[in-house]
């Protein structure tokens, strides 16, 4: 489930030029890059991340790559993609580019999410663009017949992230919104502990939110349920030399430090520290 992190897993990743197929908007926040990849950056795995270079647009001087979540890669096809939320200088410079040019990747990168056979019924509960980074993880999750219900968060439900694509999945999807209060603590504790009592939870699978993080932890520790986060974190070499993404973690008694980048970004929720 986790590695050493004195050990580290040494994954395979190269640094290519891909070809931009196709890079629009999915809704009023979001867009979806595809790329044209060579097969020796899409031996991926869910929850590993790459480390793109993104373009200058204006005043905008992106100087360190970008770490970005896996939203879907295919190795038959060769084909890569991203869901990103233009937030800054790195983002808008994505923003510019068109079907035809290059985007400098270097990837894939991490550690993913693991998926033990006794983990029978999968929960995933994130919100926005970490939707994205559970995506590859419901498909491998269909791929080998596991039991799907994925809580779709948002402020409203037009700005639900990824619900048609889980579903394509074989997911029972769950949208909550702040417009309606479902998806306060409160309701979501109460929707995810009636899933819990009818004995449809296994292991939980999340990312992002440290609200999220916290809830399901309280339910976890309750109910005996294990589960895996993907953090997010400011990275600046994303490969663990430069020791950037340090967190804390709480193994046991002890408080640990792991570099996201590299002990990660997937790590146990239990240990996770919001």
């Amino acid at each position: 489930m986790f590695h050493d992190p004195l050990m580290p897993a040494a994954p395979r990743c190269a640094e290519v030029t891909a070809e931009v197929l196709s890079n629009s908007p999915v809704n009023g926040e979001y867009r979806l890059m595809e790329l044209a990849a060579p097969p020796e950056v899409l031996e991926c795995h869910p929850g590993q991340f790459f480390q793109l270079l993104c373009p200058t647009s204006g005043a905008d001087q992106p100087y360190l790559r970008r770490p970005m979540s896996i939203y879907g890669y295919d190795a038959a096809a060769g084909r890569l993609q991203f869901l990103y939320k233009i937030a800054g200088a790195g983002t808008r410079g994505l923003a510019t580019l068109r079907p035809g040019d290059g985007l400098n990747v270097l990837g894939p990168l991490g550690v993913g999410f693991s998926m033990p056979p006794e983990w029978r019924n999968l929960m995933l509960v994130a919100r926005g663009v970490g939707l994205a980074t559970l995506a590859p993880l419901a498909k491998l999750a269909q791929a080998e017949g596991r039991r799907l219900t994925a809580i779709c968060s948002a402020r409203r439900a037009d700005l639900a992230m990824s619900t048609d694509l889980f579903r394509s999945y074989g997911a029972e999807v769950i949208v909550v919104t702040d417009a309606d209060g479902s998806s306060s603590v409160e309701s979501l504790r109460a929707l995810i502990g009636g899933r819990i009592a009818a004995g449809q939870v296994d292991a939980f699978y999340t990312c992002g939110s440290s609200r999220l993080l916290r809830l399901l932890q309280e339910l976890g520790a309750a109910h005996g349920i294990p589960g895996e986060i993907a953090m997010e974190q400011q990275m600046a070499c994303g490969i663990g030399m430069c020791q950037a993404c340090v967190r804390s973690f709480r193994v046991g008694d002890q408080i640990v430090q792991r570099r996201v980048c590299r002990e990660g970004p997937v790590f146990p929720i239990a240990e996770a520290m919001a």
